[in-house]
């Protein structure tokens, strides 16, 4: 069987499991091939199929996510390791990176809050050559990867990654002040019904943050004034119907916020002065 064929056979086999079944089984064969999608598509589709490939469309068909499976993920247009101790970087995230470079341009530090991956840092430091990065997340797991990252991708010199929990006291004690503050804390209710997907595969302690979504919101924002410089910005991650109440808990703490919206027009950060 060729690839071309093979592929065909999966996005049929895949079609009651994902809305994107065609891309998912290009995607898991580009990743036997150790190309990109476009050089298989190219280069590769008449090619014997690799006998690892049933494999992997039987993972993806226990709703398995693609990222997990290949353990790649494109975030801004920068090839990310993934794991499931991380979240898998999604394209709504952008829109705080987007934020963040068009308000603060010339950050000199940047403190990433939650950073799994190190997605959001290491997306904001490979546009600003000469900021420095400090990313934290309470899983040392994810913190191992997003050394990984850095390192991949060459700027493992402007970031450091530690492990550290904003429930804990003192966690900010030696972390000093910074220009530009990034969060996507865990936002989701704990009664949220979920895609399989991402119920059963990503870290749930990413995810899910008391029955409103807003318990970590309720810690974190009223830290952040003593780790922000006098004219700094914090870019916050909401879901989609949290914009009046997590404004709510940045105003009780002093703060004027804006929102910014991702492609779909959806609430999705909030820039904290």
């Amino acid at each position: 069987m060729t690839a071309g064929e093979a592929i065909r056979a999966a996005a049929e086999a895949l079609g009651d499991v994902s809305d994107t079944a065609r891309l998912d089984a290009e995607l898991l064969m580009a990743h036997l091939f150790g190309c990109s999608r476009s050089e298989l598509l190219l280069r590769h589709m008449r090619d014997p199929a690799p006998p690892g490939y049933p494999a992997l469309v039987e993972r993806r068909a226990g709703h398995e996510p693609v990222a997990y499976i290949t353990g790649r993920q494109e975030f801004y247009g920068l090839p990310f390791i993934v794991t499931p101790a991380t979240l898998i970087p999604r394209g709504d995230s952008e829109t705080l990176v987007e934020a963040a470079l068009a308000e603060r341009p010339d950050a000199g530090r940047v403190l990433d809050l939650g950073t799994g991956s190190g997605a959001l840092l290491l997306a904001v430091l490979a546009h600003c050559r000469e900021a420095q990065g400090v990313g934290i997340d309470r899983s040392p797991e994810a913190v191992a990867v997003a050394h990984r990252n850095a390192e991949q991708l060459g700027l493992r010199p402007q970031a450091r990654f530690l492990t550290s929990d904003w429930h804990a006291p003192g966690w900010a004690d030696a972390l000093g002040t910074f220009d530009l503050i990034l969060c996507n804390p865990p936002y989701v209710e704990s009664t949220a019904a979920l895609d399989r997907q991402v119920a059963e595969f990503e870290p749930a302690s990413a995810l899910f943050a008391g029955p409103e979504g807003l318990d970590d919101y309720r810690v974190l924002i009223p830290q952040l004034r003593a780790l922000m410089n006098p004219s700094a910005l914090a870019v916050l991650e909401i879901g989609a119907d949290q914009a009046d109440a997590v404004g709510a808990l940045a105003a009780a703490s002093g703060f004027g916020a804006a929102l910014r919206r991702d492609l779909a027009g959806r609430a999705r950060a909030l820039l904290l002065t």
